[in-house]
């Protein structure tokens, strides 16, 4: 990884997908999330990247969920566990019960995801805030937590009460922790905040005993454990170092929000889900942009598709072939480089359109990669 940009390069500690596996499955949205991924297959096009990649593509639209009953999400993780790979569209989570739900839920329970990872980085030409500068990673749990507690009411008026019972499990936090130190090894950063052990030594303990335990398997890498509120309070404080977060699902959920916005955007980072085999490397990865469907932009040419063309940089880098790698890397670079000569749509004080910016990151990734093939001896 460049740790100035916090930009994924390949992964040579971990054992990845074997190198057959070139599907990638393609989970199409709602809304704005759906023309961003459009931009995002523009970039993977063969004509771009220099190689064929199968797409194999689902309809999750809301419309289409609810005409299939959710089947299609079952279909697509189905799909995902055979190709290893997955690239998801933004989608629309309807509020009302017995409505389909979010189809995030059930595809990180089919693919049995663990972690999601988030990476903050300097977008060029956006003032970050409270001096955030090098890369700061939060490696979330996907599942369990707040997220699926069982809930309840007891009581009548003024004396009613809320209950709710949540749970975590040790493989869970095991993943969480054994990825977090794989990747501040890889990228040079330290292990930085945790949970609430001290409130809840049962609940939250179990997964800082899992980062204590990581530690020890990791002696070089730099460990300092610290409570989520003091994590908060620091980052604001942070002075350069290169951090990775390893976080329950909520506390995980409202940091990474917070980790972006300190950059400046949400616009910089992809989010990428990952569940692994016995040994923790990556079994399946799905990438997505972080952000959601953008209603208000839905249709006009103006959201920013930087998010989603670096989820499809992230994904090219998990393909464990040399030609997907340098294609990860001329996207990655593109993407900045097209930031930082003034090529920005508005949202990051712009006025390039949505297609104009993905074709400003072609045309470099382009040129790139010929410039590289022609230096090979």
């Amino acid at each position: 990884m460049d740790e100035a940009t916090g930009i994924m390069g390949k992964d040579i500690t971990e054992e990845v997908i074997p190198l057959d596996k070139k599907t990638i499955v393609v989970l199409e949205g709602d809304q704005t999330g759906q023309e961003l991924l459009e931009e995002s297959l523009r970039i993977l096009d063969p004509e771009v990247i220099g190689f064929e990649i199968e797409l194999k593509k689902f309809d999750l639209s809301l419309e289409n969920r609810r005409n299939t009953k959710n089947e299609v999400v079952y279909e697509a993780a189905r799909a995902m566990k055979e190709a290893g790979y997955g690239i998801k569209a933004a989608t629309i989570t309807p509020e009302a019960k017995g409505d389909v739900g979010s189809p995030n839920a059930i595809l990180r329970k089919e693919i049995d995801g663990k972690v999601i990872i988030r990476t903050g980085r300097r977008i060029p030409g956006v003032r970050p805030v409270a001096g955030a500068f090098a890369p700061i990673s939060v490696i979330r749990m996907a599942v369990g937590d707040a997220y699926g507690a069982k809930e309840w009411r007891e009581g009548e008026g003024i004396d009613e009460i809320s209950w709710r019972t949540e749970s975590i499990d040790r493989k869970t936090c095991r993943a969480v922790a054994e990825y977090a130190f794989r990747h501040a090894k890889r990228t040079h950063a330290k292990v930085f905040g945790g949970p609430k052990y001290t409130v809840s030594p049962i609940y939250e303990g179990m997964l800082k005993e899992e980062m204590d335990a990581a530690s020890q398997r990791y002696p070089e890498v730099p460990y300092e454990p610290q409570l989520i509120d003091a994590t908060y309070a620091l980052l604001l404080n942070n002075t350069g170092d290169s951090l990775v977060i390893p976080a329950l699902n909520r506390d995980g959920d409202c940091l990474s929000d917070m980790v972006l916005q300190l950059f400046g955007s949400i616009a910089g980072s992809e989010s990428i889900l990952m569940s692994f085999d016995e040994d923790f490397n990556p079994k399946v990865v799905m990438a997505e942009a972080p952000h959601g469907t953008a209603p208000t932009l839905f249709g006009k040419n103006l959201a920013n598709p930087m998010a989603m063309i670096l989820a499809g940089a992230s994904l090219l880098s998990h393909l464990n072939t040399e030609e997907a790698s340098l294609a990860s890397r001329a996207v990655y670079e593109a993407t900045i480089e097209t930031v930082k000569e003034g090529h920005r749509t508005a949202d990051l004080g712009g006025s390039a359109t949505t297609t104009e910016f993905t074709s400003e990151v072609i045309q470099k990734v382009q040129t790139k990669l010929e410039v590289w093939k022609s230096m090979q001896m």
